[in-house]
């Protein structure tokens, strides 16, 4: 049975519920710029290495967490996990980034296309989730996550990271219907990758969006944004959890919901949209105003986000001064309610380790100050 949460503030914020400061974690908390994450992928040989070692994923998994104090923990991984096992034979070029060895760019081999079973050829993920649970011991709540149906086809078809998406949207224009086929398969593959991550013990999941920003107002509905809908439906939205007596004694489980974040890197025109699929929070990048973020979409869901990750670069003290802008700018009246801080976007291999300390810090501190300010107002 899995251990009691000793730090719930993650999931309380992203159910809206007032909490006693506002909860940081960062996405790509686990990464480059940590010494020890190089050390550990070293050791294992391959970023792909890494990745398909539960052990070793575990071991990256926390590297963050045992310097700062987060309010969660996000599964290593990488998004492209479930077109690699569907037989596109990804591999990662010095310098380039991620590639696939075979392309999906004609009919024949759309339609080969199939979701992976994830107790087999993703066996290694739930196993690092299950890793990760164990050793967290209910420190704080565990992330699942997946890249959107649409951002994966991108990779897919054009074979790796693109700078115009030359080849998928091509596709998108001439043969949607093709299009259509790989976006159903994956939505069914992400929510198979996803439900089995939850069951293997992931508290909260969040879909990657990343090249949602990519496409034309209109495509981005019927391309992404369905496809996340479909995926939304397919969800298990709850788990089992210890349930506590009075005296913190673990006597039976409970179901609790299992919050879903959606972020569309440059979606900000779409935020409304995204807060009618049903998840429970957006991601936005820093290009949003939070304020006006949260007057749009209302009670609907909670926002997350966002910061630049380039105000890493900058010194502690103007890290801190930046960090207070975004809280502000989300309000305090509202018991900070429905806000998880984070970046805008991944953080860069490139951030000194101690501008992130600078950053938890005044997230903390600083939220901790609006909710004392706010109850003094209110009790004159």
């Amino acid at each position: 049975m899995n251990t009691p949460l000793a730090n719930d503030t993650f999931l309380r914020a992203l159910r809206r519920e007032p909490t006693a400061y506002t909860p940081i974690w960062l996405m790509r908390q686990a990464g480059r710029y940590l010494p020890e994450y190089n050390a550990t992928r070293a050791r294992a040989g391959s970023f792909l290495a890494l990745c398909k070692t539960p052990e070793l994923a575990c071991e990256v998994t926390l590297q963050p967490l045992e310097r700062f104090p987060l309010d969660a923990a996000i599964l290593f991984s990488d998004i492209l996990t479930v077109p690699d096992a569907m037989g596109l034979g990804l591999y990662f070029a010095e310098g380039e980034g991620p590639r696939f060895e075979r392309p999906v760019r004609d009919e024949a081999a759309v339609m080969r296309l199939a979701a992976p079973d994830p107790a087999a050829e993703l066996r290694y993920v739930t196993d690092a989730v299950r890793t990760i649970r164990a050793v967290l011991a209910g420190r704080v709540p565990l992330i699942g996550f997946s890249g959107s149906p649409w951002t994966l086809a991108c990779y897919m078809v054009e074979g790796g990271g693109s700078a115009d998406f030359r080849q998928v949207k091509t596709m998108l224009y001439r043969r949607p219907d093709l299009l259509a086929r790989i976006l159903e398969v994956n939505a069914d593959a992400v929510a198979a990758y996803l439900n089995a991550q939850v069951e293997a013990g992931a508290q909260a999941l969040m879909i990657f969006d990343s090249w949602g920003g990519a496409l034309a107002d209109g495509a981005y509905q019927q391309f992404s944004l369905a496809p996340m809908r479909r995926v939304l439906a397919a969800l298990a939205r709850e788990r089992d959890e210890p349930l506590l007596d009075a005296a913190g004694r673990i006597v039976g489980t409970h179901k609790v919901r299992v919050p879903v974040i959606v972020f569309t890197k440059g979606g900000g025109l779409w935020l409304e949209d995204i807060a009618g699929i049903g998840c429970d929070a957006i991601g936005v990048d820093w290009t949003v105003n939070l304020a006006r973020a949260r007057e749009r979409v209302g009670d609907r869901c909670a926002i997350q986000g966002n910061l630049d990750p380039m105000v890493l670069m900058a010194e502690p003290a103007q890290v801190r001064a930046e960090a207070v802008k975004v809280l502000d700018s989300f309000g305090a009246p509202r018991g900070g309610a429905g806000h998880v801080f984070n970046l805008g976007h991944g953080i860069s291999q490139f951030t000194p380790p101690e501008s992130v300390a600078a950053l938890v810090e005044a997230v903390h501190d600083h939220s901790r100050r609006q909710r004392r300010n706010e109850a003094s107002a209110s009790s004159l």
